[in-house]
């Protein structure tokens, strides 16, 4: 699906590929996700088996941000991470991928984990937070 972001461009949304692994490592370093940088190897292998992943790129094959998730296709679709490279945040780029994903399941509720610094971003989109729990062996 291509879409058009103001002052980047026009860009699509695709299925994630494995060549675009490496820009999402570098992404995951730069914004500090040290659990999914330093597990390198489990992390790639995640996206490989998550029902939902997504990339978008520039019309130059750039890597503009990245989804990840799974759904039941019926009730609820779990966002496990979203994430647009710094330099390209502030033009809607985030919910254009987020409505990009309700739109394959349009009959799910969108649920998923946020950072301190994205709360104010969800919120804003019509996102409420929610009581939950989670545990890493």
């Amino acid at each position: 699906m291509a879409f058009n972001c103001g002052a980047t461009g026009d860009m699509k949304i695709i299925p994630y590929d494995e060549t675009y692994y490496t820009a999402i490592h570098a992404m995951y370093l730069e914004e500090g996700w040290m659990n999914l940088a330093e597990n390198y190897t489990q992390t790639q292998g995640a996206w490989r088996n998550s029902t939902i992943a997504f990339i978008a790129v520039t019309k130059d094959d750039e890597l503009v941000a990245c989804v990840r998730g799974f759904t039941d296709t019926l009730v609820t679709t779990f966002i496990c991470e979203m994430l647009v490279e710094k330099k390209f945040r502030g033009h809607g780029i985030g919910k254009e991928i987020l409505y990009y994903v309700h739109r394959l399941y349009p009959s799910t509720r969108i649920e998923m984990l946020a950072t301190e610094a994205s709360h104010s971003f969800y919120q804003k989109e019509g996102y409420r937070s929610f009581y939950g729990f989670r545990k890493s062996f």
